[in-house]
C-alpha cells in the first residue's frame, strides 16, 4: 500500500489558503477517483482508500494542524506496515516560485514545520515529498500571514492548474515511481 498525505490545517478558516495546498491536492485526487474522504474514529484525519492502476493508495488529510502532522502519519504507518519510501507528502512551499513543483525522494524540512513534525515522529527524512511552489511571499506581508491568509480571487484562479499538476504528479509517483514523476513534473 502507498500513502499520500496532504498537509494543511483543518477548519473553515484555513480553506483557500496557501498552507492548505496539500489538502486541496488530496481533494482533487479523491474527486477524480470518485472517493469520499471520511473522518477516522481512530486517527485525527480524513482518509479514503483508492486504487491507482494496480496499487492500493490511502489518501490522508491529518487533522492535527500542520505543526503536528507527524502525530497522525507515524502511528498510521506503523499500523498499516507502510515504509517511508511508500509515503508521499504534499506540502506548500513559499521558497519555490508560484507554479513550480519539486518532487524529491528525501530531504530536509527546511523552514516547514509540518515536515519538521513528520521527520521527528517518523525518525527519518528519507521519505518522498512534493513541494508545491506558492512563493514568494508578497512584499509587505510576513510569511505567516501569507500562508494562512486567503488567496485573492486572481491568485486562487492561477493556483488551480498548479494543484491539478500536483495531483497528476502524485498519481504518477504512486503508479510509476519517484524517478519518473520527478523527470516529468519537476520544474
Amino acid at each position: 500500500m502507498k500513502l499520500i498525505v496532504g498537509l494543511g490545517n483543518p477548519g473553515r478558516e484555513y480553506e483557500a489558503t496557501p498552507h492548505n495546498a496539500g489538502f486541496d491536492v488530496i481533494d482533487r485526487i479523491a474527486g477524480e477517483a470518485g472517493a469520499d474522504l471520511k473522518k477516522s474514529w481512530r486517527f485525527a484525519m480524513e482518509s479514503a482508500q483508492i486504487r491507482m492502476d494496480q496499487h492500493e493508495v490511502l489518501l490522508v488529510k491529518p487533522h492535527t494542524f500542520m505543526n503536528r502532522s507527524g502525530d497522525v502519519v507515524a502511528p498510521l504507518m506503523r499500523k498499516k506496515g507502510i515504509v517511508p519510501a511508500d509515503v508521499l507528502i504534499l506540502v506548500d512551499d513559499v521558497e519555490l516560485p508560484m507554479g513550480s513543483l519539486r518532487l524529491r525522494p528525501a530531504g530536509s524540512a527546511g523552514t516547514h514545520n509540518g515536515l519538521k513534525s513528520l521527520i521527528e515522529r517518523m525518525g527519518t527524512a528519507e521519505f518522498p515529498r512534493l513541494r508545491i511552489g506558492l512563493g514568494p511571499v508578497p512584499p509587505g506581508r510576513d510569511r505567516v500571514s501569507y500562508v494562512l491568509g486567503r488567496y485573492s480571487p486572481a491568485t486562487r484562479e492561477a493556483v488551480q492548474p498548479l494543484l491539478d499538476r500536483a495531483a497528476e504528479a502524485a498519481a504518477m509517483w504512486a503508479t510509476h515511481g519517484v524517478a519518473k514523476a520527478m523527470n516529468t513534473f519537476n520544474g
